[in-house]
């Protein structure tokens, strides 16, 4: 009977674990520099921003700071093959801000509260108060974002994005999805674009299959 009681426990231990809300998951630990670490849902970066936001150490998905990660349409949860207006959750649908509602925020889905997608202005303040460099980290291209307040730096992976069934532009370009919709079409929702020459906030169709980097307040 004992030995009956003690299975019993652990399996109610490890099924209790399978659903952790979304207020569950803390980002507790800091790191100062993104190279040549492994990724983990609890690490972050504090550049020093205004708002004091703390931006995650890799993407949704990721293993890695080089690691591309997993795609993902603007308001969905899971990855899919095929990255199209047919396909879409949102595309057509009049929403406001998905940031920390984990039906929609897949990083707050995934990673759970505080983790949650950075809004439009969240990526501008990243982008006005942080030096942008074109680098190679392990082989991979992308951006090593360095704060100009305290040094230091998270590296976004020129991961590219889909649309359809293809990947386009990995190693030369990337898309990272804001929680932020356009206020005049329901088919749209901002995010940052990037290639060697730019990076910019932009307008881009909800359907289209694109990084997610997470942010903690």
């Amino acid at each position: 009977m004992k030995n009956r009681f003690s299975f019993l426990f652990c399996l109610l231990v490890v099924f209790s674990s399978l659903f952790v809300s979304c207020g569950n998951k803390k980002s507790d630990t800091t790191v100062s520099s993104s190279n040549n670490r492994i990724c983990t849902i609890n690490e972050y970066v504090d550049l020093g921003l205004p708002s004091g936001l703390k931006w995650a150490t890799c993407n949704v998905g990721a293993s890695s700071p080089e690691d591309y990660g997993d795609y993902y349409a603007w308001g969905e949860t899971s990855t899919k093959s095929d990255y199209s207006s047919s396909t879409s959750t949102t595309y057509g649908k009049q929403m406001s801000s998905i940031a920390g509602n984990p039906t929609w925020d897949v990083a707050c889905n995934k990673w759970g509260s505080p983790w949650r997608l950075p809004t439009k202005a969240e990526f501008q303040e990243l982008i006005d108060n942080c030096t942008w460099e074109w680098t190679t980290q392990n082989g991979i291209n992308g951006y090593k974002v360095t704060s100009k307040k305290n040094g230091n730096s998270i590296f976004l992976p020129a991961a590219g994005w889909r649309y359809g069934t293809s990947s386009r532009d990995q190693g030369s370009g990337g898309d990272y999805w804001s929680a932020t919709p356009d206020e005049s079409s329901a088919g749209n929702a901002y995010s940052l674009g990037f290639d060697e020459g730019l990076r910019r906030t932009f307008l881009d169709r909800r359907y289209g299959g694109f990084s997610v980097r997470p942010v903690s307040e």
